[in-house]
């Protein structure tokens, strides 16, 4: 197996999309997200309660996010005793970060750097954790190697990504549909032209974590609740009802 085809430069992409497109809309979103003293995850707000996503003895822990956007996820790390470190490719994404960091008096390093590249030690973290980062916006044979690396022996690694069903039902600019658009072997990186999104199969996965020395602790597939707050442009919560748009990885680095 190798990484995606290089011929697509998906990091300057997805930097400029994040930088000059998607800032203005998510910016505005992180004072909401930084507010919440309870962690909840994913499109449909799955309780931290119900999906376990940090681990029992994460207090003390030291913690990386992998393309942690605002860090809000740093935020509740630091909010429960960890001691995370926040790496993103957005200057402007970063900035946001600092402006909460300051509002909400929570410091923690930010890093500007791709989660394909870290400028981090080998084996000094003991929890890598990524929703919807580097683990949608980077290439998995490239951000989990890494991800590896920067972890100590039985460091956990934790993420939340789309799930393949998704990817497959989904067009490049539109809501997923009940039709299957793209052929799962050999399923590529993917996007609408102006960012790249990165979605492999369970097995694919699976065996790419184990090349990387980790183990598989639990795989997690969403459900929308019936309560569910809203739909996206992405998908409808009908949808996400019946098929899990997103789902969250658990594994422990052996070595």
């Amino acid at each position: 197996m190798a990484a995606a085809d290089g011929a697509i430069d998906h990091t300057a992409l997805n930097r400029r999309h994040w930088d000059e497109r998607a800032a203005a809309w998510h910016g505005p979103l992180a004072r909401e997200h930084w507010r919440r003293t309870e962690p909840i995850w994913g499109l449909w707000n799955v309780p931290e309660a119900q999906v376990g996503l940090f681990p029992d003895d994460v207090a003390g822990m030291d913690a990386v996010e992998l393309g942690c956007g605002t860090a809000y996820v740093c935020a509740r790390l630091a909010r429960v005793g960890a001691r995370p470190v926040g790496v993103d490719l957005s200057r402007e994404q970063l900035a946001t970060a600092r402006a909460m960091q300051q509002e909400f008096g929570i410091a923690f390093p930010l890093v500007l750097a791709d989660a394909e590249r870290l400028p981090l030690r080998s084996s000094s973290f003991d929890l890598a954790v990524s929703e919807f980062g580097a683990s949608l916006w980077c290439d998995p044979y490239r951000w989990i190697p890494e991800a590896a690396r920067v972890l100590r022996p039985g460091g956990r690694l934790v993420f939340v990504r789309r799930s393949p069903l998704f990817a497959l039902c989904a067009p490049a600019d539109g809501e997923a549909g009940l039709v299957l658009l793209r052929a799962q072997f050999g399923m590529g990186p993917h996007g609408d032209g102006a960012s790249v999104e990165f979605t492999i199969a369970h097995g694919e996965m699976l065996r790419l974590l184990r090349s990387c020395g980790f183990m598989v602790d639990d795989l997690i597939e969403i459900q929308a609740p019936e309560t569910a707050h809203r739909d996206y442009p992405e998908v409808s919560a009908s949808w996400a009802r019946r098929w899990p748009s997103e789902e969250i990885w658990k594994a422990r680095l052996g070595r």
